[in-house]
C-alpha cells in the first residue's frame, strides 16, 4: 500500500461519511469506518458500522440503493480521476473489537 493509496482511501472515507449523513432518515446513526480497495482501485468497499444494531439491515439496503448517486457526489465534490465502482459491508472487525472492550471491561481486576 502506498501513500497515493491511502490518501484516496481517507478522501474516500470523509466524503462517505458526509454523503451518507446528510441522505439518511436519522433512524439509525450510520459511521463510515473505513474503505478497503479491491481490483487495483477498481472498487472501493465502504465499511460501516450501524446502531442500533437491529437497523444494519435497513441501513446497509438504503446504502446500496444510494451508491450510484454516491458515486456523482464523489465525482463532483473530488479530484480523483478515476472513481471506483463501490459496495457496503459491515465493519465486522470493528463489532469484534467492540466485543472484546466489553469482555475485558467484565473481568475483575486483580
Amino acid at each position: 500500500m502506498n501513500q497515493r493509496d491511502s490518501k484516496i482511501r481517507e478522501i474516500l472515507r470523509g466524503l462517505a461519511a458526509d454523503f451518507f449523513s446528510r441522505e439518511s432518515n436519522r433512524l439509525s446513526l450510520i459511521t463510515v469506518t473505513g474503505i478497503e480497495t479491491r481490483s487495483r482501485g477498481g472498487t472501493a468497499v465502504i465499511l460501516v458500522t450501524v446502531l442500533p444494531e437491529n437497523q444494519e439491515e435497513d441501513a446497509v439496503n438504503f446504502m446500496h440503493r444510494q451508491l450510484t448517486d454516491f458515486k456523482e457526489y464523489v465525482r463532483t465534490h473530488s479530484k480523483i480521476q478515476r472513481i471506483p465502482f463501490f459496495e457496503v459491508a459491515l465493519d465486522v472487525g470493528e463489532k469484534n473489537r467492540q466485543r472484546l472492550d466489553e469482555i475485558t471491561k467484565s473481568i475483575p481486576k486483580v
